[in-house]
């Protein structure tokens, strides 16, 4: 097409021939098959190991978990989306890994509607509302968990993992860190390592998570910064009480390998939407998680602490972002 310059009269000066330029902000290069859909299949294929290790260890209470989430997370994000009169959004498989990670992180005994009411929330308060896939500041996973386990504290805690006379031999023992909050008791680290104990559907075997987590940081999906900043941070403080309190080391193991740190660091604190920007800021943010958790298991009353330190860090999300996202050219 032919571009026409006026002068400061208004009056036509010269054509100049050739195609317009529509110039847009950078990034000017980019992967168009690195889109969200991918991304969300990529954490469904990477949670497989952990979600094939529940139902092999707690069978039918793991599968009746995993519908409740995911079909309640797939109603709310329709109902919710419905109501704000935008399109549907189901193809995206974010309300599917929401559901699945919810689902993971409860306990096999939990009833029907704790889950159903922890999806509705995750979606609705956790997501819909900062409008959207991409807009919220907290892991709707965790905002439906927490919501759940302040209401309902009696079936969400530590009490509520355990059920004698069940049909599943492994709910009968308390989980490794309840047994050691209580009453001092370490767990075996290969029961550990491979997942030969209660608790939540998904944080049972490290080996699992750790399975799951290599795929996604070798997929790109997840950021190795973050899962490498928790773990490193969490080990260093676990050494420290465990010199303390002369366990000669297995207490690193314990911490290391119990509970739910594996699965969240690498399937919660990795969400790219409630994690910082920058590489530097990626491990901050890791870090900050992990020294949260420790902090959490050893002086507060919870036997556990991945959920809170993950939703405390994903609030200081945007000040890390303000201190580590580098300045542009020429900006003081």
């Amino acid at each position: 097409m032919t571009k026409t310059l006026e002068n400061l009269h208004g009056s036509k000066a010269v054509e100049i021939p050739g195609p317009s330029l529509h110039v847009a902000p950078s990034p000017h290069v980019g992967n168009l098959d690195f889109t969200t859909r991918r991304m969300m299949i990529d954490v469904l294929i990477a949670l497989s190991p952990p979600l094939a290790m529940s139902i092999y260890l707690f069978h039918g209470y793991a599968l009746r978990q995993l519908f409740i989430c995911v079909c309640a997370c797939l109603a709310s994000e329709m109902l919710f989306v419905a109501m704000r009169r935008k399109p549907v959004t189901l193809a995206d498989c974010s309300a599917v890994v929401t559901g699945v990670i919810l689902a993971l992180s409860l306990p096999a005994t939990a009833p029907w509607y704790a889950g159903m009411i922890a999806s509705v929330v995750a979606i609705g308060l956790g997501k819909i509302v900062f409008g959207g896939l991409g807009m919220n500041i907290f892991n709707p996973a965790m905002v439906g968990r927490a919501f759940v386990m302040i209401s309902f504290a009696g079936i969400m805690g530590a009490g509520g993992y355990e059920q004698s006379g069940s049909v599943v031999d492994i709910l009968s023992q308390a989980t490794p860190m309840n047994a050691f909050k209580q009453a001092g008791k370490l767990t075996p680290a290969l029961d550990l390592f491979f997942g030969w104990t209660n608790g939540s559907l998904g944080e049972t075997s490290a080996l699992a998570c750790l399975l799951g987590g290599l795929y996604l940081c070798l997929r790109r999906t997840a950021s190795w910064e973050i899962p490498a900043g928790m773990l490193s941070v969490a080990l260093i403080i676990a050494g420290i009480a465990d010199l303390a309190g002369n366990f000669g080391g297995r207490l690193v193991l314990h911490h290391l390998l119990g509970g739910a740190l594996m699965f969240g660091a690498f399937f919660i604190a990795t969400d790219p939407v409630t994690s910082p920007l920058t590489p530097k800021g990626k491990f901050i943010f890791g870090a900050g998680v992990g020294a949260l958790v420790m902090v959490l298991r050893l002086f507060s009353g919870y036997p556990e602490g991945v959920m809170f330190a993950v939703l405390l860090m994903n609030g200081v999300t945007p000040l890390i972002n303000r201190w580590t996202i580098p300045k542009a050219l020429g900006e003081f």
